[in-house]
């Protein structure tokens, strides 16, 4: 499990900012209906931002993400994994999604990633990053590798060397296009060092702009308000994260 179901981002709200927020339902190509939360800032932006939730696929804590980053001038739409098993709506904390996460595959995932990066462009983006945590964060860098025409992928704590409906994000670098940020947790049970060094080893080698941050002794699903002893990690990552968007807009 990446978050519990009363974790929060850890980022203050914007004093003065104003935003607007949607519960969508969008559909994919393959006719897959899948629930979205859109948040935008008041101001004019060109910049969008694909969010890619953990395996718990959209709750309140992406929403609340979606927010924050409105709030510092960027489209952010969070996505749900589990339209073609579960359905559209809300769902309670008491949600099982551990058998639905069995039944998704990249092509999939990448399907719904596509109607997120449409309904960004129909709204005026014309620059997006995708932005995802955990199982997300694998996604977010397989979308780079998706043809979705994306200007760079962020990763918190993704396996680059996973098969999960798919082949691993190492396994697809060379089809790699935008710049990549992983933002990994070093104490981290799941995607050890060698992952790690893997992944920079096939980002060099496929040419592609990138940046693999290890937070030493940070574990799994640092970034959370409630990890007070990680604090600065997830302040850095924030920033970081920040900076790659304005970056790469």
């Amino acid at each position: 499990m990446c978050f519990d179901t009363d974790s929060a981002p850890p980022v203050a709200p914007v004093a003065g900012a104003s935003v607007s927020h949607d519960h969508l339902t969008l559909q994919a190509a393959d006719g897959n209906e899948l629930s979205a939360f859109l948040a935008t800032p008041e101001e004019p932006t060109a910049t969008g931002v694909v969010i890619l939730p953990d395996v718990r696929g959209l709750y309140r804590f992406y929403e609340e993400l979606a927010l924050r980053l409105a709030e510092n001038g960027h489209m952010a739409l969070a996505l749900d994994y589990f339209g073609r098993t579960a359905g559209t709506g809300t769902r309670d904390d008491e949600f099982e999604y551990g058998p639905h996460v069995e039944q998704t595959t990249d092509d999939g995932v990448q399907a719904d990633t596509r109607a997120a990066v449409e309904q960004l462009r129909a709204a005026g983006a014309t620059s997006i990053v995708s932005l995802g945590f955990c199982f997300g964060g694998r996604a977010s860098w397989v979308a780079a590798a998706s043809g979705h025409g994306l200007a760079g992928a962020i990763g918190f704590y993704g396996s680059p060397t996973r098969q999960r409906g798919g082949p691993s994000v190492v396994e697809r670098a060379h089809d790699i296009k935008g710049a990549i940020l992983a933002l990994q947790a070093g104490d981290d049970q799941g995607i050890t060092a060698d992952d790690n060094a893997a992944f920079e080893r096939a980002l060099t080698d496929a040419g592609i702009e990138h940046e693999i941050v290890v937070y030493d002794g940070a574990p799994h699903s640092f970034f959370d308000r409630k990890q007070e002893a990680f604090a600065e990690a997830s302040e850095d990552a924030w920033r970081r994260t920040l900076a790659f968007i304005t970056r790469h807009a």
